[in-house]
C-alpha cells in the first residue's frame, strides 16, 4: 500500500475562514441542495438572492471535494473546444452553452470582488502549453475557434512562452486574458459565507442518508430523525457523492489529478517562474499543470492518484517534471501533495439530469469545476426558483448512463503511470 498522507495546500493555506453547524431536527425549506462545493453554494447564495429559503447539506465540511483539491484555474471553457461542442450538442445548444461557458470566469471574479472573497484571487489570464509540435497544431486550432468567437485569445512563440513562464521546454503558448487563478478551497469557502449572509442555511457535517419523494415535496434524510422537505432538490455532489440515498447516482468515470507544491521560494529562486501569475497547463495527452501560489510555491501536478502502492512513480515524476522545468529548483523539496477525484463523462460535457419533480442533478465538468461550476450553479437556482427550465445551460435530462465505469477508471490510472514512466526514461535526470 502507498504511504499517502494527504497534505492540502489549499486546506492548510486557505485565508477564508468558514464553518457550519451539522444539520438537527425537522424543517421545510423551499430549495434542498446536497453537496457544499462550487456548484451547491453558487446555487444556494443565488437562490437565496431570489428570495428562497435554502438548505444546503454537506457530509464533510465545504469544499473537502474536488473543489478544494481543484488546480484553482479559472479558464473560459471545458477541455473540447468550442467548435467540438457545436458538434456534440448542435448549433442552438452548442451554442449556447460555449456562450455560458465564456462568460464564467467574469462571474467568477464578480462573485469575488462583490464579497470580499479572500482567495488570492489574480487575473492574468492562463497558459495553454504546447508540449511538441503537435501541440502547437492543436493550440493553432483552438486559436483560430475561440478568435472567430471574438475571444480576447493570441499565440505566443516559444521565446515569450519562455518569458512568460520561466522554463524553455515549450514550443509554444495560447495565451487567454479572460482567464486566471484562485485558491480554490478559499473561493468554494467564501461562496458559502456570502451565501449564509444573503440568508441561505448550510450544514457541514450533515450526510444524507435518505432522498424520497412525498406528495409534492422532497423529504431529505440525515439521521437521527433529522430531515428537510422542500418541494425543489438540487443534488451538486459531482464526483464525490455518497450512494444509497435513494435517487440514481451520477454516472461518471472517477479520474484522480494529484498535486505537488514546493516550500515557498525564495526571491532569487522565483523571480523568473510565471512572473505574471498566470496558471499554466500543457497539450499532453496525460496533462500536467503548474503554477505558483501566493507565497511563492510551485505548484505541479497530473492525473493520477496517491493512495496505491504504484504511486511512487507519480511522486518520481513529479520530482522529475520540477527539475525538467525549472532545473534550478531540482533539490527543492515538495511541502504538501494531495489529490482530487474528476468526474469524467464520456463525451467530456457536463450533466443535467432530472431525478423527479422540481429536482435537478448536475456533475461531469471533467476537470473544469470553477467557472462552469460557478455558472451552472447559479443556473440552477434561477431554474429551481422560476420552476422553468429555460435558465440551464444545458436541457436537463430524465437520465444519462455510463458502462464500465470502474473498467475505464483502472484504464485512466495504469495510463498515467505507464505515461509518466515513459517520460522520465525520456527524460532520464540523474539525481
Amino acid at each position: 500500500m502507498s504511504a499517502y498522507v494527504e497534505s492540502n495546500l489549499w486546506r492548510a493555506t486557505a485565508p477564508e475562514g468558514f464553518s457550519a453547524p451539522a444539520f438537527e431536527g425537522n424543517e421545510k425549506a423551499d430549495l434542498v441542495i446536497v453537496g457544499g462545493g462550487f456548484t451547491g453554494c453558487s446555487a444556494a447564495l443565488h437562490a437565496a438572492r431570489l428570495g428562497m429559503n435554502v438548505r444546503l447539506l454537506e457530509a464533510e465540511t465545504v469544499a473537502h471535494g474536488g473543489s478544494g483539491r481543484n488546480v484553482g484555474l479559472v479558464n473560459a471553457g471545458l477541455w473540447m473546444p468550442p467548435d467540438d461542442i457545436l458538434a456534440e450538442l448542435g448549433e442552438e445548444v452548442g451554442g449556447e452553452l460555449n456562450e455560458e461557458l465564456a462568460a464564467a470566469p467574469d462571474l467568477v471574479f464578480s462573485l469575488i470582488e462583490e464579497h470580499g472573497i479572500a482567495c488570492h484571487a489574480v487575473r492574468n489570464g492562463t497558459l495553454h502549453c504546447a508540449h511538441a509540435a503537435s501541440g502547437v497544431r492543436d493550440l493553432e486550432n483552438r486559436l483560430a475557434q475561440q478568435e472567430a468567437r471574438g475571444a480576447p485569445v493570441r499565440l505566443l512563440d516559444a521565446q515569450e512562452t519562455r518569458e512568460r513562464t520561466g522554463t524553455s521546454v515549450f514550443h509554444a503558448s495560447m495565451f487567454d486574458q479572460r482567464a486566471g487563478t484562485v485558491e480554490p478551497h478559499a473561493y468554494c469557502r467564501g461562496l458559502a459565507r456570502a451565501a449564509v449572509e444573503a440568508g441561505a442555511f448550510l450544514h457541514e457535517h450533515s450526510p444524507v442518508r435518505t432522498i424520497e419523494r412525498s406528495g409534492e415535496h422532497w423529504r431529505v434524510g440525515v439521521g437521527n430523525g433529522a430531515s428537510v422537505e422542500a418541494p425543489a432538490l438540487l443534488v451538486a455532489t459531482n464526483a464525490y457523492h455518497q450512494p444509497g440515498a435513494g435517487i440514481a447516482e451520477p454516472a461518471f468515470t472517477p479520474v484522480y489529478f494529484f498535486q505537488f507544491a514546493t516550500h515557498p521560494l525564495r526571491p532569487d529562486q522565483g523571480a523568473s517562474i510565471l512572473p505574471g501569475g498566470e496558471g499554466c497547463w500543457d497539450t499532453a495527452t496525460v496533462m500536467s499543470a503548474f503554477r505558483r501560489d501566493a507565497d511563492g510555491r510551485v505548484i505541479v501536478g497530473s492525473i493520477g492518484a496517491l493512495d496505491h502502492g504504484g504511486a511512487g512513480i507519480h511522486r518520481r515524476w513529479a520530482r522529475r517534471k520540477l527539475a525538467r522545468l525549472f532545473p534550478h529548483l531540482a533539490d527543492e523539496p515538495f511541502e504538501h501533495c494531495w489529490h482530487g477525484r474528476i468526474a469524467m463523462t464520456d463525451d467530456h460535457l457536463p450533466k443535467i439530469v432530472r431525478p423527479g419533480p422540481g429536482a435537478l442533478m448536475i456533475f461531469g465538468y471533467s476537470g473544469r469545476g470553477i467557472g462552469p461550476g460557478t455558472a451552472f450553479g447559479k443556473r440552477a437556482a434561477e431554474a429551481l426558483a422560476s420552476g422553468e427550465d429555460s435558465p440551464l445551460p444545458l436541457p436537463a435530462q430524465e437520465t444519462y448512463e455510463e458502462r464500465w465505469t470502474g473498467v475505464r477508471r483502472c484504464f485512466f490510472e495504469c495510463g498515467s503511470l505507464a505515461d509518466h514512466t515513459a517520460w522520465m526514461l525520456r527524460h532520464a535526470i540523474t539525481r
